[in-house]
């Protein structure tokens, strides 16, 4: 016998059972919950955001749009390295042991700058197993070889050498590294002369060797193109700095240039803290005399009061590039401290006009001038596509590879985590890697970019074991460490924020909760001084968890280390010290 079933009857079925599929789940998100919540060693995150609210951008918004803020990029971007083909700019900067390394700007104005790549995206070119944060790639300098139409990145990776790599597109792939083992110390750079000749000018010990601590010199070898190879031995350039007598200290980040058939040696001294300065030397040959500028240095803000507003700090490590109208224009390193005192943004990469003296010198301030915060580029619109002040950034994961900003630490981590697994989610695994470890851990971090910020993600996880944990992490380095996380702790899942310190791990507040397969969001915010962290699970309003915790616990002013702060997600499979 054969049932006959109406058609009202048979879509008043159909539509039953997409009623009842509706309400099995919680809310619309349910749909995109990712799979194996309940019983994976895995954290899925929804997505990232991050806001910049300084103070400085609300107070002073930019008066036309041809000024812009310095610094120009902002966060740690630090030992600027720039390089015109006389149409585009392209401009690199340090990464130490973050991967990929060495982040490519590109410009058609030199205003406005857009990332474009990374010059060592490959694990050929980027070795940095077992080294520290603050280790790695230093100071990378960019030129372009118009003789042959190649751009040319050269830089130390400090446990490893020196080397560089080339491109004929600088939107595309790089070489593998040529290594230069007869190249010692730090800083190299290449300088391409109007004879077709070329050189690579360094950091390096003096003739005789060092006489006091930071006793260091400039070198210069001569280099052959057609063959990638030095000619010849090194020479010393400069003793000690600008007056040996007085002792100066590290003396580095050489640039050598030509203008109007003079020679000119930019070299930073003093180090990178408060005392440092940018000076200049000139010749009649890339082989000297260099003879020191009567009226160093070019650039410093290291004898102005401290207690003057708005202080910008440490500026050095400069490189010059001229505009296809002549203009001059410099970029160096700076910092932005907290009423003088500390921050977490890092050395960052900032951007000033060129003048000239009297004698034919190039300078960047002179006397009293401060960094300026606003600048005007005339005749160059402000481009409103590109991010300026107190901008946002949000990542839902809806991209099968990493954007731009993220970094991981030592490696590519690719091992991981998955960016299609769960479309739409980062997963991260509980691998047995803590973040304290010189390995490259599942962390996936960008810098931050402001001092009030506020950060936010959407975590599912479901620890199972004690040794499992997954969320945030603030870092400055592998001793220096906030972490807001999920864990199971004798059985009972609980959020917790966490110090780490050289040899240990420190709980500074706990609280039991219970998402079961619900997601968990997760949040942190800074007033410059101050890390907050909150949490809430489901739908719930965001609880407190803990307020007040010191900033200055990662700042460069209490921790050692050439990096500013970043901000990731992260899980582990594996306790910090045990």
């Amino acid at each position: 016998m054969k049932l006959k079933i109406g058609k009202q009857v048979l879509v008043g079925i159909i539509l039953s059972v997409i009623i009842l599929k509706f309400q099995s789940c919680n809310s619309a998100s349910d749909f995109d919950k990712p799979q194996f919540v309940s019983d994976s060693m895995v954290a899925h995150f929804d997505y990232f955001t991050y806001k910049g609210d300084d103070d400085f951008y609300k107070e002073n918004p930019l008066p036309a749009d041809d000024y812009y803020y310095n610094p120009i990029l902002p966060g740690w971007y630090s030992d600027p390295s720039i390089c015109t083909n006389g149409k585009d700019y392209f401009l690199v900067t340090s990464t130490f042991s973050y991967f990929p390394g060495v982040p490519l700007f590109h410009s058609t104005d030199l205003l406005n700058w857009k990332q474009i790549g990374h010059v060592l995206n490959r694990g050929e070119q980027l070795p940095l197993e077992g080294q520290k944060v603050s280790e790695g790639i230093f100071a990378p300098a960019i030129s372009y070889n118009p003789h042959n139409q190649t751009y040319y990145m050269i830089t130390t990776n400090i446990r490893r050498g020196n080397f560089f790599v080339t491109t004929k597109d600088p939107f595309g792939e790089w070489s593998d590294p040529i290594w230069l083992s007869e190249v010692h110390g730090i800083d190299p750079s290449f300088f391409f002369d109007d004879k077709g000749k070329a050189y690579i000018v360094n950091n390096d010990e003096p003739d005789g060797g060092s006489t006091y601590e930071g006793h260091r010199a400039i070198r210069v070898f001569e280099f052959d193109v057609e063959n990638d190879k030095t000619i010849g031995e090194s020479r010393m350039l400069v003793n000690g700095g600008v007056d040996l007598s007085e002792k100066p200290i590290w003396i580095e980040g050489p640039h050598m240039y030509k203008i109007n058939e003079s020679y000119f040696l930019m070299c930073a001294e003093g180090g990178t803290s408060v005392d440092h300065r940018e000076v200049i030397f000139k010749g009649k040959s890339p082989f000297g005399k260099f003879t020191p500028w009567d009226e160093n240095p070019i650039l410093t803000q290291k004898h102005l009061n401290p207690d003057r507003p708005l202080p910008v700090t440490c500026a050095g490590h400069a490189d010059l590039i001229q505009k296809d109208n002549g203009q001059w224009w410099s970029v160096f390193l700076a910092c932005r401290p907290i009423e003088n005192e500390f921050e977490n943004l890092g050395r960052e990469t900032f951007m000033m006009p060129v003048h000239w003296s009297k004698d034919g010198i190039p300078r960047i301030t002179k006397g009293n001038e401060v960094v300026p915060r606003i600048i005007q580029m005339e005749g160059v619109k402000r481009d409103t596509a590109i991010t300026f002040g107190n901008f946002e950034k949000e990542d839902g994961f809806n991209s099968p590879v990493l954007g731009m900003d993220w970094m991981t630490v030592r490696g590519d981590a690719a091992d991981l985590y998955s960016l299609t697994e769960d479309k739409g989610f980062l997963n991260l695994k509980c691998a047995d890697i803590a973040s304290n470890e010189l390995k490259s851990p599942a962390l996936i971090a960008r810098r931050l970019q402001h001092h009030k910020f506020e950060s936010t993600t959407s975590m599912y996880f479901n620890p199972q074991t004690d040794q499992e944990s997954a969320g945030m992490l603030l870092m400055k380095d592998e001793t220096h460490q906030y972490l807001l996380l999920v864990e199971k702790v004798h059985g009972q899942t609980q959020i917790s924020v966490k110090r780490i310190c050289e040899k240990s791990s420190e709980n500074l507040v706990t609280r039991p909760i219970n998402p079961k397969d619900n997601p968990i969001q997760l949040k942190i915010t800074s007033n410059g001084r101050e890390f907050g962290f909150f949490y809430a699970v489901e739908n719930s309003d965001w609880s407190l968890l803990a307020d007040n915790i010191d900033a200055y616990y990662l700042s460069t002013a209490n921790s050692y280390g050439f990096t500013g702060t970043t901000i990731g997600l992260y899980a582990s499979g594996k306790s910090h010290f045990k």
